[in-house]
């Protein structure tokens, strides 16, 4: 089976399963009247929050995760 077809095939947990160990998704959440940046795993879990973006970058490259900026 070629790669686009075993895509398509993914299970729902599959899906969710993909980036897991490799992307950290980071967002502009505000807590407390204050914007911090959230840390999320793949799946959507929320692993840390950090005071800005340039430390939530960081985090994630020391961790081994490729920090992706949501908006």
């Amino acid at each position: 089976m070629l790669d686009v077809e075993r895509i398509r095939h993914l299970s729902a947990q599959e899906l969710l399963a993909l980036g897991l160990k490799d992307v950290a998704y980071l967002k502009d959440v505000e807590v407390d009247g204050e914007t911090v940046i959230a840390v999320h795993a793949a799946n959507g879990l929320q692993i840390a929050l950090l005071p800005d973006r340039n430390a939530a970058v960081e985090a994630a490259w020391e961790n081994g995760l490729a920090p992706v900026l949501l908006q």
